[in-house]
């Protein structure tokens, strides 16, 4: 998605991990950054207990030998869980393009952002949030264990194609929701999405003293 696209025109190599079959995590050849995706997993459930364990420690691992981490949604709760925090499914699925209640709009703008999960985090003791919604956090960030971590519980990177493959496909879990509604936000708000994706992902390099660079003035 988006955020991907951005780093790539930041000259960025990705390189992709399965988190069902994480190595072990090495600073040797480090990366520049860490980005933990989504999931149609959810980090609470007992079923998937040992892939939580494996990518929390790799986490861990990665921050305390100066790797930054990125995170979005299944990424920001399992950060989360990693650091400290827990997880749990949510009373009813977050979805569409909804604003933020935020403290910092270069690292969590109020958007409107894509929603699309049914899962709810609660943060490390050791980091800051950024952002909340009426369902729970958004956004933190945190020091506290070696590099410097963020995360985002909505989705900046989706593209309408993506989240009408979600919507589809039911990732949220609720059904009886106009799912055409959604799939028509996803393309109303495509321009904008891509362009605050990039900014964002901007601001968070900064943040994270990653060793990419880039300028929202690239826009």
């Amino acid at each position: 998605g988006y955020v991907v696209e951005r780093l790539q025109e930041l000259g960025s190599e990705i390189i992709e991990l399965d988190r069902d079959q994480l190595p072990t995590y090495s600073p040797l050849d480090a990366p520049d950054l860490i980005l933990l995706l989504g999931s149609d997993k959810a980090a609470h459930e007992p079923k998937w207990a040992d892939v939580v364990k494996a990518e929390s420690a790799y986490v861990r691992a990665a921050l305390a030998t100066g790797t930054p981490v990125m995170g979005i949604c299944y990424g920001a709760q399992l950060m989360a869980r990693a650091l400290g925090g827990t997880s749990w499914r949510a009373d009813a699925a977050e979805l569409g393009w909804q604003r933020v209640d935020t403290i910092d709009p270069v690292l969590c703008p109020e958007g409107p952002w894509a929603q699309l999960h049914s899962d709810v985090f609660a943060p490390p003791p050791s980091s800051k949030v950024l952002g909340t919604s009426w369902r729970g956090p958004q956004c933190f960030i945190d020091d506290a264990h070696g590099a410097r971590a963020i995360a985002w519980q909505f989705h900046p990177e989706v593209t309408p194609s993506t989240y009408e493959r979600w919507v589809r496909e039911g990732y949220y879990g609720d059904r009886g929701v106009d799912e055409a509604d959604l799939i028509r936000q996803a393309k109303t708000h495509e321009a904008a999405s891509r362009i605050a994706a990039h900014r964002l992902t901007d601001a968070a390099l900064g943040y994270l003293r990653a060793g990419i660079s880039g300028s929202a003035a690239d826009q």
